[in-house]
């Protein structure tokens, strides 16, 4: 039985400080739970003239990663450096060395996920990335452990933060895109180049991750179809309101039957009564359906110091628990499966879209035409009293179930007519309710 288990850390900056400070707080607790005490080792940072003064004096700080990767006496990996490199070959390295990596790294564990779990099988350690996806809620480990038995047929998912605490301000306070978006960035929610989450990157790489683990199959990033909010404007979410929905920016992965799986990001129009609507501010939470489970939805924060510090400690005391019992590589990757990518023409859903139209006899059915040729059938067409500019009106359309195929059809279409001054937000309306 080992006396205690040695950490190294790679990365003190506000996530690896957070584990610090959990670690150091529980840490009776922890040594209770795991059958001996965690101990952080040694600490990867730039400089060690920019030691952290919170924990100057109680923790050996290095510049020089070897110091940990090949230290023969460290049982556990934390990276939390963030960006690709050089985070990909230092996890490889220490994986290769036998040593179990933990990290948050969703860019990481997205893009080159199958490399690094074959690593990990290789040499008979564990790979573990739960704060990767939701910061402090549990999703990985609910997805490869407790719904193990399902068959999960979907995931939505509010996965960025900064994004929904745009969406709650325009929808709650009436705040434009860009103030929302301004007011994000002065509270530290969103960067000073927001382009990664208003664009749906973020969640796109999050969303690769949870249906690669949700579906038993890859997922890679380039397979998920990615919409940001950057587009929307403040009369998309009046209107949505009107008709009784919110608008969030989700993942979305479902699992087709007969047909393979999706996986997108965009905004969606969600009926008020959904879970999901009533999530707010930087909160994230995940929907899953599963056959056996049914609904299940996991909420919490999606991000910040000691949220994700949360997640990392955890999978450090799971990981613990494992080189206790000598049983480190017990769940590996669990994508055993090879399901193709749903056609488009295969995924339906109904749609809103906003246009700017001539208003002059005839545009009605012009449009009503340009939608018929392309098999999309309309729902409700509702011409807004609003005048954008001389002789130009604002319309609103909801179509019925139209295949992903027809709809981005119909919008070339529609882009070529000369009555259509503009299509201005196309936004994909779910009506899955929790029963």
């Amino acid at each position: 039985m080992k006396k205690e288990i040695n950490v190294g850390l790679l990365g003190a900056g506000v996530v690896g400080g957070g584990v610090l400070i959990v670690l150091e707080k529980n840490a009776d607790d922890i040594a209770k739970k795991v059958g001996c005490p965690i101990k952080v080792s040694k600490i990867l940072i730039k400089s060690l003239a920019e030691t952290p003064e919170e924990f100057k004096g109680k923790y050996d700080f290095t510049e020089n990663a070897d110091d940990i990767l090949n230290d023969p006496e460290i049982d556990i990996v934390i990276e939390l450096m963030g960006r690709e490199h050089p985070a990909k070959e230092y996890i490889s390295q220490a994986l290769s060395n036998k040593k179990s990596v933990i990290t948050a790294n969703k860019d990481v564990v997205a893009k080159y996920g199958a490399e690094l779990f074959a690593l990990a099988a290789e040499n008979n350690v564990d790979f573990m990335f739960e704060a990767a996806v939701g910061g402090g809620i549990p999703i990985i480990r609910p997805l490869k452990n407790c719904l193990a038995s399902n068959k999960i047929t979907s995931i939505l998912g509010i996965i960025n933060g900064t994004t929904n605490y745009m969406l709650t301000k325009m929808s709650k306070e009436n705040m434009s895109y860009g103030d929302a978006l301004a007011e994000a960035q002065a509270k530290g929610y969103a960067e000073s180049d927001p382009t990664a989450d208003v664009g749906g990157l973020d969640a796109a790489r999050k969303i690769a991750i949870l249906a690669s683990i949700g579906f038993n199959t890859r997922v890679d990033l380039d397979d998920v179809y990615v919409e940001g909010i950057d587009h929307l404007e403040l009369c998309d979410i009046e209107y949505a309101r009107d008709l009784g929905y919110a608008i969030k920016l989700l993942g979305v992965a479902k699992n087709h039957k007969d047909n393979g799986i999706s996986a997108a990001v965009y905004p969606v129009m969600l009926p008020l009564e959904h879970p999901l609507a009533a999530i707010n501010d930087v909160f994230n939470a995940i929907f899953v359906t599963g056959d056996a489970v049914g609904d299940a939805m996991f909420v919490g924060r999606g991000a910040g110091r000691l949220p994700t510090a949360s997640a990392v400690c955890g999978d450090v005391i799971d990981v613990a628990r494992n080189i206790i019992h000598n049983s480190t590589g017990r769940i590996s990757c669990t994508c055993f499966e090879e399901k193709h990518l749903c056609a488009l023409e295969n995924i339906m859903a109904p749609c809103y879209m906003r246009l700017h139209v001539q208003d002059k006899p005839g545009v009605l059915a012009a449009i009503a035409a340009a939608f018929g040729a392309q098999g999309v059938s309309l729902k409700n067409v509702i011409q807004k009293e609003v005048l954008i500019k001389d002789s130009t009106a604002e319309l609103v359309v909801i179509t019925h179930d139209v295949s992903e195929y027809n709809l981005r059809m119909a919008i070339q279409t529609l882009k070529a007519l000369p009555a259509v001054d503009e299509v201005c937000s196309v936004i994909r309306v779910e009506n899955q309710v929790m029963e």
